[in-house]
């Protein structure tokens, strides 16, 4: 038992960063998108003809969840997990992929909690100003940068970390 656990220490700590990348990011686009959902409701409720306004600024904050599992996906991808011809991951290399997830775990999940806010606010703009809504929307898509960011940069390290020799 000792020696399958240190056979595939290395593939348990990728897929663990994976899995990080995955629900993290997505527990704060479900918060944010109902956050949004809430505030949106209300001015739904007194002006039906604001829906699609306000629900391009409750589908903002999801954006998190979906950079978090094409984070995981491909990570999955690159260690074989997902269409390839599985091989344990040594654990030095589990390791740095498990840290290449944490920038879209964490960012992501604070990220889509913040746009929510953003927009949450935004909605209330809609609501006394429909016609401002494209500045409601800038508001919160400025977030949305930080969010790529770390996208790019966990991208980035996860295929730059197959292409080390870790011994």
């Amino acid at each position: 038992m000792l020696e399958l656990l240190k056979t595939n220490l290395g593939t348990v700590l990728a897929v663990l960063g994976a899995a990080c990348a995955a629900i993290f990011p997505g527990w704060g686009s479900a918060k944010g998108v109902g956050l949004v959902g809430q505030a949106a409701a209300g001015v739904v409720t007194e002006d039906p003809s604001k829906f699609g306004k306000v629900l391009i600024l409750q589908i903002l904050p999801g954006t998190q969840g979906l950079y978090g599992f094409l984070t995981a996906f491909l990570l999955m991808v690159q260690i074989n997990i997902i269409g390839g011809d599985f091989a344990p991951v040594p654990l030095a290399q589990g390791m740095m992929y498990l840290g290449a997830c944490m920038p879209m775990a964490v960012v992501g999940y604070f990220s889509a909690i913040a746009q929510a806010k953003a927009a949450a606010s935004g909605v209330g703009i809609v609501a006394k100003r429909p016609d401002e809504s494209g500045k409601a929307i800038t508001f919160a898509a400025m977030v949305e940068t930080y969010a790529v960011l770390a996208l790019l940069i966990s991208i980035l390290a996860i295929f730059s970390i197959a292409g080390l020799s870790v011994r």
